[in-house]
């Protein structure tokens, strides 16, 4: 399978904290391990935006309703009735397909850089580590997860961590 992801850097924070990694290729890396690890049928195609605190505090206000910033925002596409189940998309393929590549469009995510350095310091880790955290997130989103019990949330961190754990990026 190929897994496409577009890239839009907007913002990595002030000049003294640009990332010291490749964002393009690590978001590149983890979306590519999540879409492999739930059996992605599909080529997939995501959009990841990289911006600043003002903006997803905006875009969570007016897609979410939100009046606050966050981490990360995720906005799938297939609406998954079972966390990857691609039956979905088999039964509908001309709502979810791109018509001219035939590429699975499977949602955007935005991440905050702001958030990404804070937290990393937070948790006492790298910004790569924290980055590469919230693509996994954000791409179980993606596939149709959520963490709003206990028993969801356990799952999505199992996930992260094993996706994160293979890739050699785990919690330092």
């Amino acid at each position: 399978m190929e897994y496409r992801i577009e890239t839009e850097i907007l913002t990595e924070g002030p000049e003294d904290r640009k990332f010291d990694f490749d964002a393009d290729a690590l978001a590149q890396q983890v979306c590519a391990a999540v879409l492999t690890e739930e059996n992605c049928p599909y080529d997939a195609q995501v959009f990841l935006l990289v911006t600043d605190e003002e903006e997803v505090h905006r875009v969570n206000l007016e897609y979410r309703e939100i009046d606050r910033t966050t981490d990360v925002l995720s906005f799938p596409a297939v609406p998954f009735e079972t966390p990857s189940d691609f039956s979905a998309v088999q039964q509908s393929e001309m709502d979810y397909l791109d018509p001219d590549t035939g590429i699975l469009q499977l949602g955007d995510i935005v991440i905050n850089a702001s958030r990404v350095w804070d937290q990393a310091a937070d948790y006492g880790h790298s910004p790569r580590r924290e980055f590469a955290f919230l693509v996994a997130h954000s791409m179980l989103h993606l596939c149709g997860y959520d963490h709003m019990t206990e028993e969801e949330a356990a799952v999505m961190e199992a996930k992260q961590e094993a996706i994160l754990s293979k890739l050699g990026i785990p919690r330092q």
